[in-house]
């Protein structure tokens, strides 16, 4: 089994073909799914939360069999991630994707569960802390993408858990919970 770094790769991964937009449908869609469901997998066990599609992302290329994804294939398999609510582009001009490998629901219930794990309860933290404080280490939120949080925190503001309020500049803002 290959991998890349630590991430195993599937069976896929070196078929040449699958390196090649499909032009029978039935293909095609087994490919996409096949590439929407790699991808999910490696931005989240790498915690990976963005793409640039003009970068080199080391799922677009397998040089062991010397075969990479066109600018149309990269395009299309993060297309359909979109279409699903699991990436949103965060440019007019779709070069640049934002990855949800958990849904933004998904990640308000975790930060609902980090709160309560750590006896936050009525507790106050900076949006920095929640992101890579010490309470954060070692749980899916450490490192977590600024936007995803921020849209987990609104979500949960909505739903009267959360107030979120704003300091002088980016590094003092914070959250006070009422879970």
């Amino acid at each position: 089994m290959q991998k890349l770094g630590d991430f195993k790769l599937p069976q896929f991964f070196n078929y040449p073909p699958y390196f090649t937009l499909q032009p029978v449908r039935d293909t095609r869609e087994k490919q996409v799914q096949l590439w929407k469901d790699l991808i999910l997998d490696y931005c989240k066990t790498q915690k990976i939360f963005v793409i640039e599609l003009e970068d080199e992302f080391p799922l677009f290329s397998n040089p062991v069999i010397e075969r990479s994804l066109s600018h149309e294939a990269r395009k299309a398999f993060l297309s359909a991630l979109v279409s699903e609510g699991r990436a949103e582009w965060l440019d007019k001009g779709h070069r640049k994707c934002l990855i949800l490998w958990h849904q933004i629901q998904d990640w308000a219930n975790i930060i609902l569960l980090f709160v309560k794990d750590n006896g936050l309860e009525d507790g106050v933290m900076t949006i920095e802390e929640i992101r890579s404080g010490i309470e954060s280490r070692g749980t899916e939120l450490h490192g977590i993408d600024r936007t995803i949080l921020m849209r987990a925190l609104k979500l949960l503001e909505h739903k009267g858990k959360v107030a979120i309020f704003k300091g002088t500049s980016t590094d003092d803002e914070g959250v006070k919970f009422s879970v």
